[in-house]
């Protein structure tokens, strides 16, 4: 089997930068795990208004920085911010906006309710990291992302980057929020999630809910495996009914194994599939 070397994680939630949840576990004890195995990791996640930068050590990366994303015919200032993990040899870039971010919380405002643009907050989110790693120029070859917020990444890896060098040969694994988001979709979601050729079809039929969810379907759709942080009967019911391979939810003590074997399972399937197709050429 083909080993996967350079793995890019891009979650929502990392443990010590934001409360705990069992995301913010997988999202911090996952990436050490797999670098202590020996491979090479790059860790992203969304810079939230409850992240004390003074205190974590965050500062600008200034070559980063600096590019506009156009989402919904409107300019979003693009900020790259970058801290360590002493204690685990582990860097995390924070991806950094006022308007999505700044003073603002994770999901949920402080009266416990959902943000009404979080959709758009998660295409934000996913046009900035890839943008970010293509500034890197550095070519992960298993991309894991955690969490609704980075549920668009699948997608976008299937369409509007599939050409890019930084991703063409790459393959997605996402891990659906455990979160229950309810709020409905904007009524410009598809104004907001169009970039280059997508198109609304690749989603529509999906949107039986009309809410927040939609996005851990998206996500689940497009990826090329599916892991779970809990037994959830409905996301096994959409990974059997599209066919997607996936890794059942896992003790902390065993996700060095199991997440190292399903990404080499990923990635040589992937391997195998481009194999076949450049014979076929």
């Amino acid at each position: 089997m083909t080993k996967a070397k350079k793995i890019l994680f891009i979650t929502q939630e990392i443990a010590p930068y934001v409360p705990d949840s069992p995301m913010t576990k997988i999202g911090r004890e996952l990436p050490q795990a797999i670098q202590e195995k020996s491979r090479e990791i790059r860790t992203f996640m969304p810079k939230w208004g409850i992240i004390n930068e003074r205190r974590n050590q965050l500062h600008e990366v200034i070559r980063l920085s600096g590019m506009n994303l156009i989402i919904d015919e409107t300019d979003h200032p693009l900020i790259i911010k970058v801290a360590s993990i002493t204690s685990s040899r582990m860097q995390v870039y924070f991806i950094d906006n006022d308007d999505y971010f700044g003073k603002r919380g994770m999901s949920r405002d402080d009266q416990k309710e959902e943000y009404p643009d979080n959709a758009e907050r998660a295409v934000f989110y996913a046009r900035g990291v890839l943008e970010t790693v293509k500034k890197l120029r550095w070519t992960p070859e298993i991309i894991h992302c955690q969490g609704w917020m980075s549920s668009i990444i699948p997608y976008y890896i299937k369409t509007a980057y599939a050409d890019e060098p930084s991703f063409r040969d790459c393959r997605t694994i996402f891990t659906p929020s455990e979160e229950n988001l309810t709020a409905p979709l904007p009524e410009n979601f598809d104004g907001i999630i169009r970039f280059k050729n997508t198109k609304t079809e690749d989603w529509e039929s999906l949107n039986t809910t009309n809410n927040t969810q939609l996005l851990n379907m998206i996500g689940m759709k497009y990826a090329d495996g599916v892991s779970l942080i809990k037994p959830d009967p409905s996301f096994r019911d959409f990974i059997k009914q599209h066919d997607i391979p996936y890794l059942p939810a896992q003790k902390p003590e065993n996700f060095a194994t199991a997440y190292s074997n399903f990404y080499d399972k990923i990635w040589s399937a992937g391997k195998e599939d481009n194999d076949n197709a450049e014979d076929e050429d």
